[in-house]
């Protein structure tokens, strides 16, 4: 005997999708404006990280706005200019790989957050934060969600901003440094960058030093010596 189908959605294919709800309970109480913040660019070996903070115009929310990751790169293009024309602000911060060396991932990323809140023309009141933590030093008031860039429009209307950003900067580096292949991979581990890596070295200043394999490297190295 066949087993009648269920009406209830699956229990584990659930996708979720960004929405306004964090706003706008925001908004009534008072927080407005409010920014969106997120970056890019925490796991690549290459590159800086990259942030955006997004200030989205509640009557002008572009269609389509998701977590980066599950766009295509078309998409992410066309939504990132449908996001610079509407949006009330829009800016962009980075911190470069001599950065994170120095201060480590995450404490550049939060950097890069804050410094992209400075950039805003218009001051936001409140910040809905990607992730766990939120940013030392901000200029207003914040809240932290796990996953938000797909459960805040705002925080995905950053994260697409940020991975255009950052992108964009890879590929220039890719024709500046064209035995890495940095506009293909975007400096993140790939069999191509590693083999890349291997055979010219780690390029100053584009490089994260602090990261495997390069500390791999040194500690061969150190081992050797020894």
């Amino acid at each position: 005997m066949a087993r009648p189908s269920s009406d209830s959605p699956p229990l584990f294919d659930l996708a979720f999708k960004p929405d306004f709800s964090f706003e706008r309970k925001a908004m009534k109480r008072g927080l407005w404006p409010l920014a969106g913040l997120d970056e890019a660019g925490r796991g690549p070996l290459a590159g800086p990280v990259v942030a955006a903070a997004v200030i989205l115009d509640p009557k002008r929310i572009p269609e389509g706005l998701d977590d980066s990751k599950r766009l295509t790169a078309q998409a992410r293009e066309d939504l990132f200019a449908i996001i610079l024309g509407t949006a009330v602000g829009v800016a962009v911060a980075s911190v470069s790989a001599t950065g994170i060396d120095r201060i480590n991932i995450l404490r550049a990323s939060l950097e890069a957050m804050r410094r992209a809140v400075c950039g805003l023309h218009v001051k936001p009141l409140h910040a809905l934060v990607d992730g766990r933590d939120v940013p030392p030093g901000l200029a207003c008031g914040a809240e932290a969600l796990v996953k938000g860039d797909q459960r805040s429009q705002s925080i995905a209307a950053a994260s697409i901003v940020a991975k255009v950003m950052r992108d964009r900067m890879m590929e220039n580096c890719g024709r500046v440094h064209a035995h890495y292949g940095f506009e293909s991979h975007m400096g993140y581990a790939t069999q191509r960058h590693r083999t890349a890596i291997g055979t010219h070295g780690a390029l100053p200043r584009i490089h994260r030093t602090t990261f495997a394999p390069f500390r791999v490297e040194e500690t061969v190295a150190v081992l050797i010596e020894a």
